[in-house]
């Protein structure tokens, strides 16, 4: 979400005729400007289980904030307190809302409703009947993968338009790759076939999937495996079995430093089957990265259209250890070139936001 607002707000700057106002919960009250973009930051407190993320609770504060700016239209980006908080303050406003579907929020509730006790079937049917809800009161739905809108179109949600979502093609470059050496020493990583996963360690991520499949990849590609992230899980999966085996790095913060890494292994995993669109694999592949994807969720379409990586079966490891496998004893290198090819073609944030920006004049028209 910080990584499309920051790219939103350079693409305004460079177009006198857009204007863009942010409004964003803080650790206090602030206000920052810069040419044709504007950020309220209202303070809100931490999320318990979700740090660093902060409830949205300002809703006076909104409101002024709504009246004083008057825009054409309001995208809510948040699933949780957010299109509650628009809801009201738009209420005195004649002025059109979109809803950014950016955080697949009823498996985050319910992750294995499908298959598990009747307490998480409800979770999920709850969750998405609050869906329908604040896709109601929204002219449209943006999703940012083919999954994402079938799911939602699936369970009653209307209006739904996809747009994809860009990456940083000049930060996450092969040309990084060059450093690898040098990158990896400075980090403790071994030589060698190295796998990441980058990500926050909740359950949604399927981090303990990977770790299940790991010894059966060690034992027969000799690869070791690096984890990048934090998350209220961290400490339940570094006790599992093999753990010890793997390289624990914390959250990391510096965007180029993190490139560097992506562009140092061999190729990045990605396990979770729920993912709207999976940022940190696009960035992998726009490295030249290849990345190997559960087979559902929005990674798995830029893993099938890119031809850049491998696909399991979702919540199977031994079907993720042999997809390892494969990649790594087969051409890397050529799945990475096609990986970056897909990254240019379709995944250039300018090229994103002229289709945005066109979506937003077709509700204005209507």
């Amino acid at each position: 979400m910080r990584t499309y607002l920051s790219h939103k707000a350079r693409y305004v700057e460079l177009r006198p005729q857009l204007r863009h106002t942010v409004v964003v919960p803080g650790a206090s009250d602030a206000l920052t400007q810069a040419t044709g973009v504007r950020c309220y930051r209202l303070r809100g407190p931490h999320i318990p289980t979700r740090k660093p993320y902060r409830f949205m609770l300002a809703t006076r504060s909104t409101h002024r904030i709504l009246q004083h700016e008057r825009p054409d239209l309001v995208e809510i980006g948040s699933a949780w307190l957010a299109p509650w908080i628009a809801r009201r303050a738009l209420r005195e406003c004649d002025i059109p809302a979109v809803w950014f579907y950016h955080d697949n929020f009823p498996r985050v509730v319910a992750p294995q409703a499908d298959h598990g006790a009747p307490g998480r079937w409800t979770k999920a049917a709850a969750a998405w009947q609050y869906a329908r809800f604040v896709s109601r009161f929204c002219r449209a739905t943006l999703v940012s993968t083919d999954f994402i809108a079938t799911e939602l179109q699936h369970h009653g949600v209307e209006r739904v338009i996809r747009v994809s979502l860009g990456v940083d093609l000049d930060r996450y470059h092969p040309e990084r790759g060059l450093g690898r050496a040098a990158t990896r020493r400075a980090r403790g990583l071994p030589e060698g076939p190295l796998a990441l996963v980058v990500g926050r360690l909740a359950p949604e991520k399927r981090i303990d999937l990977v770790l299940d499949a790991w010894p059966a990849i060690a034992r027969r590609t000799g690869a070791c495996l690096a984890v990048v992230g934090a998350g209220p899980l961290e400490r339940e999966l570094r006790r599992r079995p093999g753990a010890e085996r793997a390289y624990w790095l914390p959250f990391e913060s510096d965007r180029d430093r993190l490139a560097d890494l992506v562009a140092a292994v061999d190729l990045v995993i990605s396990a979770s089957h729920s993912e709207t669109f999976g940022l940190a694999a696009l960035e992998a592949l726009a490295c030249g990265t290849p990345v190997v994807s559960a087979d559902t969720g929005g990674v798995a379409e830029h893993v099938s259209r890119s031809g850049g990586g491998a696909l399991f079966l979702a919540g199977d490891p031994g079907a993720l250890a042999d997809a390892v496998t494969d990649v790594l004893q087969g051409n890397p290198a050529a799945l990475g070139a096609r990986g970056r090819a897909y990254a240019e073609l379709h995944h250039a944030w300018p090229a994103v936001f002229d289709r945005i920006f066109d979506v937003y004049r077709g509700i204005l028209r209507n």
